[in-house]
């Protein structure tokens, strides 16, 4: 039977890859959505009128809107499908995402209702990541105080000399 940490992996992992595969293909196409995509389109260029910068980098709101959508795609694909150490690599370009997404948000005065979703699904990938990297070592030792009658063992665990 798989321990409780490791069914809350993969719930995390499969929930919040299929978010991100769906957003990123509503930032990609309008075939998911039309109103949702055009809102897309509408709020990049918002972006990029609050960072004259990253238009002086010729970077233009198509770009990026394409470069944020096919990263989250991406990155969802690989948090839904494949085991190990990618997956905590998607999960981590995903919160680095949100946390820029975020700051654009928060750069043009959106209100908090058009950016909760970012809010709540960086807390959710934070906790994944968290949840993730918890050394296995600990959850045996957890395992380990309690007797086979399920009390706390009060005698101090035993050490393996060899």
């Amino acid at each position: 039977m798989a321990s409780p940490r490791t069914v809350t992996i993969v719930a995390l992992s499969v929930a919040l890859g299929l978010f991100f595969v769906f957003m990123g293909t509503i930032k990609l196409t309008p075939r998911l959505s039309k109103d949702a995509y055009s809102e897309m389109k509408r709020g990049y260029k918002s972006y990029l009128k609050a960072l004259p910068a990253l238009k002086k980098l010729g970077i233009t709101s198509v770009l990026l809107r394409k470069t944020i959508g096919s990263l989250e795609l991406a990155c969802g694909i690989v948090l839904t499908l494949v085991p190990g150490r990618p997956r905590d690599v998607a999960n981590f370009v995903l919160l680095l995402l949100v946390l820029i997404v975020l700051f654009f948000h928060q750069l043009v005065g959106d209100p908090l209702k058009r950016y909760a979703h970012a809010l709540v699904f960086g807390i959710l990938l934070t906790c994944r990541l968290l949840v993730s990297r918890q050394p296995e070592d600990e959850v045996h030792d957890k395992k380990a105080a309690y007797d086979e009658n399920g009390t706390v063992s009060r005698a101090p665990p035993k050490m393996k000399v060899s």
